[in-house]
C-alpha cells in the first residue's frame, strides 16, 4: 500500500484545497489519501477557524471520497506537529510501501527549514502542486509534479471571504463558523 500525506492549515478549506484532493485521488501510485489540518502551523503563531472546525469542514467535504480520508493526528496533539512527526505516525500504523507528501510549489524554499528536514526526505516521497507565482523547482529534493495553477489563498479568503472560493457543499458550514468565531 502507498499512501499520501497532504497537511495544511485549511484555514478555511477552499476549492484550491479540493481540487489537489481531487487530482491527487486519481494518482495511481496512491491507495490512500490523508488530509492532516494542523492544529497550528509551526510556521505561524495564531488560526481563525478553530482546530476542531477545520476538521469538521474538512470531514464534511470528504465524506464521499472513496481514497481520502481526514487525520486527526495533529490536532490530538493540540500543538504544532512538524511533519515528520505525523509521517513517522502514519508509516508506524499503516506500513506502507511508500509514502509522499504533498506540498505547494510555494513550500519549496523554505523545505529545508521543517524539523528534521534530511531524515523526512529520506522517508518520503514529495509531490508538489505548482501555484501561479511561485517556480516549482530546487535543488535538494527530487518530487513529482502536478500542474494545477490555482490562484486561491487561505490567507486572502480570511481577509476577504469571498464564498465563490469555499466549496459548495461547506458554504453554510462555513457561514456559521464565521459568524461565531467574530
Amino acid at each position: 500500500m502507498n499512501i499520501a500525506i497532504y497537511g495544511g492549515s485549511f484555514d478555511p478549506v477552499h476549492k484550491g484545497h479540493e481540487a489537489i484532493i481531487k487530482e491527487l485521488s486519481k494518482l495511481t501510485e496512491i491507495d490512500r489519501l490523508f488530509v492532516v489540518p494542523t492544529y497550528l502551523n509551526p510556521f505561524k503563531s495564531t488560526f481563525h477557524f478553530t482546530p476542531e472546525q477545520r476538521y469538521s469542514l474538512l470531514k464534511e467535504l470528504l465524506e464521499d471520497e472513496a481514497k481520502a480520508q481526514v487525520c486527526d493526528f495533529e490536532i490530538r496533539n493540540n500543538k504544532a506537529t512538524p511533519t515528520i512527526e505525523t509521517v513517522k505516525y502514519l508509516k508506524n500504523k499503516y506500513k506502507p510501501e511508500n509514502t509522499y507528501v504533498v506540498i505547494g510549489a510555494d513550500n519549496l524554499e523554505k523545505l529545508h527549514l521543517w524539523k528534521d528536514f534530511e531524515e523526512l526526505n529520506q522517508l518520503v516521497k514529495f509531490i508538489v502542486v505548482t501555484r501561479n507565482g511561485y517556480e516549482a523547482k530546487n535543488d535538494i529534493i527530487r518530487f513529482k509534479r502536478i500542474d494545477l495553477d490555482i490562484n486561491i489563498s487561505s490567507t486572502y479568503l480570511r481577509d476577504d471571504l469571498n464564498l465563490d472560493y469555499i466549496p459548495t457543499k461547506i458554504v453554510e458550514k462555513v457561514l456559521e463558523y464565521g459568524r461565531k468565531n467574530k
